[in-house]
């Protein structure tokens, strides 16, 4: 028996390892929540390239760390592509499962890590017109699937994964902040802007009242289990890359906005000097929830290493971004020097997630699929049915 966020599941004995290959085995149990690993890549490859105190050894460190994520994405997207053409059953329990189907987010929060450099301006404007769409989906259709599918979801059962497919949305209109500002047609820039601003008007509202109800769920049922503890960390994701995003868009908007004569000829500091305000909001609130986390992580002490520890990784190194960023803005040393800080402990804390993941993949102890066990109760319903 193990704990997938919502309660306890057995897996099923359709999918018993020993009666199947190591090859089908891994298929079946390769979920979504696995893209999560290229997201905590990705944001220290973006770390180690955009730090305050840089130099030229950690530029190239960076850039291997890119390309063996953009290894990892591919990988991931080929391997689910077969997991659900071998298995399509698997599709439908997934996409109705409380917590597996909110990792469909992963997706679209990996591929923003790829736009990225001077020498693939169009290629990364295409992508971020693909992940944008794929974002604002997500981030829709997966809660309304939560609220239409499925018994009643208790309260107790609520854990911060709801965010994933919601941030999507808030990542995408922070990557469209930095497309903008390396296009070099004005009315291109401008409609990403705008869009951007979309995105981000979408994710991080809804990101808070999901955040709300959260908070309500740990006041009354206590923090989560050992085996998931480290989801307290992600509510820093939608507030601290909402804080990045609304910088990089505030610094794109006056850039653009006289170029194309958009509204006044001051909206473009209006909308940098607001954007910096919200943005200091964002990050004094993510304190909060980072004081919480910290607090949890430190009162169990100790708790077991799963996949879900990739979920210390993006949620503090989009934390780091904006603290490095405000930094930059002001400017200030001092949120230069903490964001330093804070990014070299997300580096040590991908180290040491990646030597567990590692250790896991080779022992097979991490090719669980929780979702499975809906699939075991599906295939027994319709027996009893034929047998009736």
């Amino acid at each position: 028996m193990m704990w997938d966020g919502g309660g306890l599941y057995a897996i099923s004995p359709l999918r018993k390892p020993q009666i199947l290959s190591a090859g089908r085995t891994f298929l079946l149990n390769l979920g979504y929540r696995w893209f999560s690993v290229t997201m905590g890549t990705g944001i220290v490859s973006i770390l180690l390239n955009t730090l305050p105190y840089n130099g030229e050894w950690l530029y190239w460190i960076s850039v291997v760390i890119f390309a063996f994520n953009v290894l990892l994405f591919a990988i991931g997207c080929v391997i689910t592509a077969l997991r659900y053409s071998l298995y399509p059953e698997i599709f439908t329990v997934m996409i109705t499962h409380p917590v597996q189907s909110m990792f469909l987010g992963g997706i679209s929060n990996g591929l923003c890590h790829y736009p990225w450099g001077e020498w693939a301006k169009n290629f990364a404007w295409g992508m971020w017109i693909f992940d944008a769409v794929l974002s604002v989906i997500t981030a829709l259709s997966l809660p309304f699937l939560l609220m239409a599918h499925g018994g009643e979801t208790q309260l107790s059962s609520m854990t911060a994964v709801w965010l994933l497919p919601i941030v999507s949305c808030v990542v995408a209109g922070s990557s469209g902040g930095i497309v903008a500002g390396v296009l070099s047609n004005p009315q291109h820039a401008l409609w990403t802007v705008i869009v951007s601003y979309v995105l981000w008007g979408i994710g991080l509202p809804l990101a808070m009242m999901v955040m709300v109800i959260y908070l309500q769920r740990l006041t009354l049922h206590k923090i989560p289990p050992k085996a998931v503890i480290v989801s307290v960390f992600l509510p820093l994701g939608p507030l601290s890359q909402g804080g990045f995003g609304i910088l990089k868009l505030g610094k794109a908007a006056r850039t653009i906005f006289p170029q194309t004569h958009t509204l006044q000829a001051s909206s473009g500091d209006v909308f940098y000097t607001v954007g910096f305000l919200v943005a200091l909001i964002l990050w004094a609130f993510a304190l909060v929830w980072l004081f919480f986390a910290l607090a949890s992580i430190v009162r169990c002490k100790s708790f077991p290493f799963n996949i879900g520890w990739w979920g210390f990784t993006f949620p503090l190194g989009v934390f780091a971004t904006c603290t490095c960023e405000m930094g930059t803005e002001l400017p200030s040393e001092f949120f230069r020097i903490l964001g330093t800080i804070v990014s070299l402990c997300v580096v040590v804390l991908w180290v040491v997630v990646s030597v567990g993941t590692l250790k896991g993949v080779v022992s097979g102890q991490l090719f669980v699929a929780p979702c499975l066990a809906n699939l075991k109760i599906k295939e027994e319903d319709k027996d009893a049915t034929r047998a009736a």
